[in-house]
């Protein structure tokens, strides 16, 4: 993946969660410049991977197969297991851009429709061996329960939820013709509100995929990604 592609991505991601009234932290904001002065007391921004997040899937496909988020909270493993157990998260959804088909083992996640324009999403069941089920997917979308077809997509509208908890497989993306148009295309934000992320060990895509990829450094980075933060200064 590109550099340019990433901070490209984020300078969207800023203007778009601005305009459906979404405001980001300062650390969303500090610069590679800003790190070079930041001690132990942003340990739990390093360690949380807390920050942005944007990444091609290593698929080099940005505008299919793609992902840019802002992760706000979350907890990490301590010794004797986490002491924050709640993450959230806003996500950037341009239309047709979408995350490979995936599920968790163990995070519940609920998908929040944060404003833009709609967002649909696809569910299956998982089968013991991780694969889509041929079963009927049952889903609460705020709190009522829906039953749909395996691969049945789901539309949340702006202020709409949904709840998916382990083992339902997933993806979602920006339904095409709605959203807050920023440089010629169309966005909706989704929010996302679930119990602690691992996306070391947490999550399980159907096909292979490379959840950091390697960059391309074609221009200077201008913030850092959740994976990349520097060590403290001492």
């Amino acid at each position: 993946m590109k550099r340019s592609e990433i901070n490209q991505s984020i300078e969207v991601a800023k203007e778009v969660f601005a305009a459906v009234g979404l405001h980001l932290p300062p650390f969303a904001y500090w610069t590679v410049e800003d790190w070079k002065s930041k001690g132990g007391e942003a340990d739990e921004i390093r360690r949380a991977m807390l920050g942005w997040d944007v990444t091609d899937f290593g698929k080099g496909q940005f505008e299919e197969w793609g992902r840019t988020l802002f992760t706000l909270r979350n907890g990490y493993r301590r010794e004797g297991g986490f002491l924050k157990c709640y993450a959230e998260k806003f996500i950037l959804d341009p239309p047709n851009q979408k995350p490979p088909l995936h599920f968790h083992r163990s995070k519940m996640e609920d998908i929040i429709n944060r404003g833009g324009g709609n967002i649909l999403i696809r569910l299956f069941q998982a089968t013991q061996d991780g694969k889509c089920s041929e079963e009927r997917v049952k889903a609460q979308v705020d709190g009522m329960t829906h039953e749909l077809d395996p691969g049945g997509i789901v539309r949340l509208e702006p202020g709409q939820s949904i709840c998916l908890p382990p083992y339902l497989i997933h993806q979602f993306w920006g339904e095409q013709g709605t959203g807050i148009e920023v440089a010629g295309t169309q966005y909706t934000v989704s929010g996302e509100v679930s119990s602690v992320c691992d996306d070391w060990n947490d999550n399980c895509f159907l096909d292979p995929v490379e959840r950091f990829p390697a960059i391309e450094e074609d221009e200077p980075r201008r913030h850092y990604l959740c994976n990349e933060y520097p060590a403290a200064c001492e």
